[in-house]
């Protein structure tokens, strides 16, 4: 946890997000004796749901780096070291997501504690979509509307701040109405950063050409719904076939060998040794094909 909350780490947006939507807030007229326990307008409890929400999404960064292990080749290193690697990505996670969970408890509120639980749900089924998908061959051209899109959005991005917005103005008390939305905000703020981060291969000009994009990005799927099923599976063809026929692949292996010949007369500098010599071997072996 000490690691997750360095004061270097400047990616801890969700909470953040949470404990300005709980300063913006304020306190609620069913809390005004309690306002004793407020530092710069924000409750104990509500700082608490800030890092419990930090702690979930940290620890489910954590759990998507488990390497399907049926996919792996033998040129992607040893197996006991990836089951390794995976044993210490589900042990992390869960460890987090413990923390996260006890944190919830000492809340003592049912309604948030049931909140942020759903919003947990709504993670798994989000992301377990997400590997469902892209473990089919034919992911690339999915029949995906953008309504689905947003459906699969919201599970796998909006949820958890949508929600943990909401519990925040729970714990202060709010109305109803002030909880709802707090639980939009989070909703459609967490949906256009999404969707602004999706654009960006098609906006930013100044890198257009070479920045990747995901073919279940919000453009390329409103792109296939103009553009109708045959076609763009047509598309898609024709992309990969390029790829395949061009000069790519062969430029890719020259500039691979070419930096690997630079490596190799870096360590020309350096004394031989065994050390050296093993320095040599992993040049060798990365650019073997």
């Amino acid at each position: 946890r000490g690691f997750v909350y360095d004061s270097r780490n400047n990616l801890q947006m969700r909470g953040l997000v949470v404990l300005l939507i709980s300063k913006a807030a304020g306190p609620s007229t069913a809390e005004l004796s309690f306002q004793h326990n407020m530092v710069s307008g924000i409750y104990s409890s509500q700082r608490s749901l800030a890092e419990i929400t930090e702690l979930i999404h940290t620890a489910f960064l954590v759990h998507r780096g488990i390497v399907n292990i049926g996919e792996l080749k033998s040129c992607d290193g040893p197996l006991k070291d990836m089951q390794f690697g995976n044993k210490m990505a589900v042990l992390s996670g869960d460890f987090l997501l413990a923390n996260a969970c006890t944190s919830l408890a000492q809340l003592q509120n049912t309604k948030v504690v049931e909140l942020i639980s759903s919003a947990i749900g709504d993670l798994v089924q989000g992301i377990y979509y997400e590997n469902s998908k892209s473990s089919e061959e034919n992911c690339l051209t999915d029949d995906i509307g953008i309504s689905t899109w947003k459906e699969q959005v919201f599970l796998s991005h909006s949820a958890l701040l949508a929600k943990s917005c909401q519990a925040a103005m729970e714990l202060a008390k709010h109305s109803t109405e002030i909880q709802d939305m707090a639980f939009q905000y989070g909703k459609h703020m967490s949906m256009s950063h999404k969707l602004h981060s999706d654009l960006q291969p098609f906006v930013k000009e100044s890198s257009s050409d070479t920045m990747a994009f995901s073919l279940n990005s919000a453009p390329a799927v409103l792109h296939q719904e103009f553009l109708g099923r045959e076609a763009w599976i047509k598309q898609i063809r024709e992309l990969r076939e390029a790829i395949k026929a061009g000069k790519g692949v062969t430029s890719a292996i020259d500039l691979c060998c070419c930096h690997g010949n630079r490596a190799l007369a870096a360590l020309e500098r350096f004394p031989p040794s065994e050390a050296r010599a093993a320095l040599a071997n992993i040049v060798y072996a990365v650019t073997r094909f």
